[in-house]
């Protein structure tokens, strides 16, 4: 009796990711994680196993989080409705309470726990740590939204050193000691810059960049900074997709090597694309004569 998957051809497997292993070992890849990948229980299971891997073949992977649905759940039980203005959630001095709260505690330490179950050295912070993020007032009308003013790095390096993975949720303060409410992907995009990334993982809800938002099959694998662009003049790249596109290239030019736009509803997708000739959803890079 056989099964599906034979010794052989895992070992197959394995020797066909030796390049991409050697590429990345001892590299930094910064892993924005949200969305449905982190609401399921099995995926969310399986990003842990796939960071765990690439943390045990020696890549430096560093986690940052979000966790809007579990603020709006916790939000919910408190009788407080949730507001969003241009997509960012309106946070007054209670919410931001309660984004501290749900981020820095619940949903990082849950994070922390399951990559240790799993064989993992993690450490949880969050971006008051070591006033890791520093940040201002973004918009009088949001509240207590911050806009990334300065990354103090060290704490993630420190971390890194030590041979943690660093767990980062995003919560950022100022001199005043105010907290603020920070954008998931803007906070990915300036840690990977100011870690000099190798890359940058943005996991979302869709495949990818889409010529066709309605097609699948019309993905984009591929788009330099120019065209990228090009793009939103053109209205292919529009509505939520614009400031996840305009976090890629801020980290482009922050000195990432690259930065990918994966569906993080596919099982594993994060080995696909480092590990594999497939690799998954759109890389944004620079463009070819920088």
């Amino acid at each position: 009796m056989t099964t599906d998957f034979s010794n052989l051809q895992r070992a197959e497997v394995l020797t066909e990711a030796l390049p991409y292993i050697k590429r990345y070992t001892g590299k930094v890849v910064v892993v924005k994680y949200g969305g449905n990948a982190m609401i399921n229980e099995q995926l969310k299971e399986q990003v842990m196993q796939d960071i765990v891997l690439l943390w045990l073949i020696g890549v430096k992977i560093v986690l940052v989080h979000g966790g809007g649905p579990e603020i709006n759940e916790i939000m919910a039980k408190l009788g407080k409705k949730a507001e969003f203005v241009d997509g960012l959630r309106v946070t007054d001095k209670e919410t931001v309470d309660i984004v501290q709260m749900v981020l820095a505690g619940k949903v990082n330490k849950t994070l922390v726990n399951l990559l240790e179950m799993m064989g993992g050295k993690a450490m949880g912070i969050s971006g008051m740590d070591g006033r890791l993020i520093e940040a201002e007032i973004k918009d009088e009308r949001l509240g207590y939204v911050g806009e990334i003013t300065k990354i103090h790095i060290r704490p993630v390096n420190d971390l890194l050193e030590k041979g943690y993975i660093p767990v980062i949720s995003t919560v950022g303060c100022d001199k005043m000691g105010n907290s603020y409410n920070i954008n998931g992907d803007t906070a990915a995009a300036a840690i990977a810059g100011a870690l000099n990334a190798s890359r940058l993982i943005m996991m979302t809800d869709i495949a990818g960049l889409l010529k066709d938002k309605d097609d699948i099959s019309t993905l984009i694998p591929e788009v330099t900074v120019t065209e990228a662009e090009q793009l939103k003049a053109q209205g292919v790249i529009s509505g939520g997709m614009i400031p996840k596109i305009d976090c890629c290239i801020n980290a482009i030019e922050q000195g990432v090597k690259n930065v990918i736009i994966m569906d993080g509803r596919v099982p594993h997708s994060i080995l696909m694309e480092l590990l594999t000739d497939e690799g998954a959803g759109t890389m944004v890079v620079g463009d070819k004569n920088d």
